[in-house]
């Protein structure tokens, strides 16, 4: 009954991001409940799911899904303006996830092994990961902060790095989000067994925050984010290798 969910999960992404055209969209935004092309979207995927499916054995389900997917669109629609449209796209598609797994446990009455829960295996990778992310973020912050570059100096010489000098073009919590994506990339590697990808890592960022600090009076700066990059490469390390070695001995 596995296929039966990976089958419907396919007729979502299809139908979410390959058969619907951005003049249907912009249609849906302008005219909500009133545009024809939510009715042909919520037709679209029950199509799919029958069509995925082989044939009409499935039909209620299908039915089901289409219509908690044209509620669910609904609902965005409905409370969806323009300064919080981002919120909603992952709003919208975790709900239509919840909706097809939940439709389909209970059509198959899957049961869930709780006894994977209790795995400490489980538990000592869940809290690895938990750790690289904002725990971590927040050890490598404190620890450089008493290095941290001149404020009146600091947003010149990041500007400089994008080639913006005067002008701040920094991404909002860019650094953050950088630094937990390349810790969880270093967990992966050493999970794999591909340290050869955490050199690449550091050395493709390497190219990309420090080459274009050349000059002397960016020496500071350029020590600043390498103790900080260097810092977040050891703790990732260690963490990896201190969950992967426990997860991995026998028993």
């Amino acid at each position: 009954m596995i296929l039966l969910l990976i089958q419907i999960l396919m007729a979502h992404m299809i139908g979410d991001f390959f058969l619907q055209p951005k003049k249907w969209v912009q249609d849906k935004e302008v005219k909500k409940l009133r545009s024809a092309y939510l009715y042909l979207h919520t037709a679209i995927h029950i199509a799919l799911i029958l069509l995925l499916t082989g044939g009409f054995t499935f039909w209620k389900i299908a039915l089901l899904i289409g219509a908690l997917h044209f509620l669910i669109d609904s609902l965005k629609l409905s409370f969806q303006k323009k300064d919080n449209k981002r919120k909603w796209f992952f709003i919208d598609q975790l709900l239509h996830l919840l909706s097809i797994v939940i439709t389909w446990g209970v059509a198959t009455k899957y049961s869930l092994n709780a006894e994977f829960f209790k795995n400490e295996k489980f538990w000592v990778m869940f809290a690895a990961v938990l750790f690289v992310l904002t725990p971590t973020s927040y050890i490598i912050r404190v620890f450089i902060s008493k290095w941290s570059p001149n404020t009146n100096n600091t947003n010149m010489n990041q500007n400089r790095l994008l080639g913006n000098a005067g002008v701040d073009e920094s991404l909002e919590d860019a650094g953050k989000w950088i630094g937990m994506m390349e810790r969880i990339l270093i967990l992966i590697f050493i999970g794999s067994g591909k340290w050869e990808g955490i050199g690449f890592l550091l050395a493709a960022k390497s190219i990309f925050r420090f080459g274009d600090l050349k000059e002397a009076r960016d020496k500071k700066l350029t020590e600043y984010v390498l103790i900080g990059t260097m810092m977040s490469f050891i703790i990732t390390i260690i963490v990896g290798m201190i969950a992967f070695n426990f997860i991995q001995r026998p028993g």
